[in-house]
């Protein structure tokens, strides 16, 4: 399914975000050097990329499109996800909020927090989605309303943020791996985890076997 194809992609390219947010945060807990602009940039990254594009695709395209189907809004996987959605937009505002005094002691050490929690978030969000919310979505959705959807997608990056503004995120992830010395471990070091409960969607085993989501 092309659409769910397209956000698990989208998955891999913030989970190297990831990497380079945590990368920052360690030098600025370490007392190393941080040029202050790499850090906007990748709080930028997170704002237009993550949630402007990826999760207002998701918000304003796929979930409703899963409404249609059965999936309630406010209870379930839908409604955790969209909680998820709005912590991090929280988180987002308090590192920029910090890193306004980054000069002071404990401001570094309230956007070492954030970004920690942040990473965390994301990393268990990703895995909900690529392990249950995705997967509920193949089995829901038709094909017709995959290729339509999979065309709105496309005319919301061509109207909405911009032609080009996708590859130029992706070149800015990777030029800020390669400034930053990322190894492959630190790419392992944020690949998706999932949360205590499972998978956070409010329901229990018997629910998660008759959607497939578990062995029987």
């Amino acid at each position: 399914m092309r659409t769910i194809q397209t956000l698990m992609h989208e998955h891999r390219i913030i989970e190297h975000g990831l990497a380079v947010l945590l990368e920052l945060a360690r030098r600025f807990q370490t007392g190393a050097a941080v040029a202050k602009e790499n850090v906007i940039a990748v709080l930028d990254f997170f704002q237009r990329f993550a949630d402007g594009c990826h999760h207002a695709k998701e918000e304003g395209m796929l979930f409703p499109e899963l409404e249609r189907c059965g999936l309630a809004r406010e209870a379930g996987p839908i409604g955790v996800m969209m909680r998820d959605h709005e912590q991090g937009r929280q988180l987002l505002a308090q590192m920029r909020q910090a890193l306004q005094q980054a000069d002071r002691p404990e401001n570094r050490h309230l956007f070492v927090q954030a970004a920690l929690q942040y990473a965390r978030l994301l990393r268990e969000h990703i895995w909900k989605e690529d392990n249950v919310l995705f997967r509920l979505a193949e089995r829901l959705l038709s094909e017709n309303t995959d290729a339509d959807m999979v065309e709105r997608f496309e005319e919301f990056e061509r109207d909405q943020i911009g032609e080009g503004t996708h590859e130029r995120y992706h070149q800015l992830i990777h030029d800020l791996e390669r400034e930053l010395a990322i190894k492959q471990e630190d790419l392992a070091a944020v690949s998706p985890v999932p949360p205590a409960n499972h998978c956070g969607c409010g329901h229990g085993e018997e629910y998660h076997r008759q959607a497939g989501l578990t062995e029987a």
